[in-house]
């Protein structure tokens, strides 16, 4: 019977895509921290299939197949600004990037194929700091370009 349910969801997700940015109003940081934080991108324009959680900020993966990921992260002065992209107990990418002042941006994405449950999130890097306003300048989305 689980398998049967299982094929039943993988054949009846075929969209999956959410695009989200770190706060839902005002402006602020996070960090820095000494240890690695998930974050929680609250301001939620897109979330096609539901995979994406706004109050935890972990996407989970609900059939296997191939996603995309992308995260940005903005921050200033002159305090580092990172998030790895962090995959079940992994860190796979990092994005990080530090000058001695003004506005500092830093990216990344990465493909990666994904068991159902499993979980995906960004996580800001330990000493790392990182800025959102009204412009929605740091952002995390992920979709799903194709089924196995």
């Amino acid at each position: 019977i689980k398998f049967k349910i299982m094929t039943f969801l993988s054949l009846s997700v075929k969209q999956v895509a959410f695009s989200a940015s770190l706060l839902d109003q005002g402006h602020g940081d996070i960090g820095p921290f000494n240890s690695q934080i998930t974050l929680i991108f609250k301001h939620v324009v897109t979330n096609i299939g539901n995979a994406y959680n706004p109050h935890t900020g972990i996407f989970t993966a609900p059939v296997r197949g191939v996603y995309h990921f992308e995260w940005s992260l903005y921050g200033y002065g002159n305090i580092g600004t990172g998030g790895v992209l962090f995959r079940n107990g992994e860190n796979i990418f990092l994005a990080y990037e530090q000058q001695t002042s003004g506005g500092v941006s830093a990216s990344n994405g990465a493909s990666l194929l994904l068991e159902v449950g499993d979980q995906v999130s960004v996580r800001l890097w330990a000493g790392a700091r990182i800025h959102d306003n009204q412009n929605h300048q740091t952002t995390f989305s992920g979709h799903l370009i194709f089924t196995m």
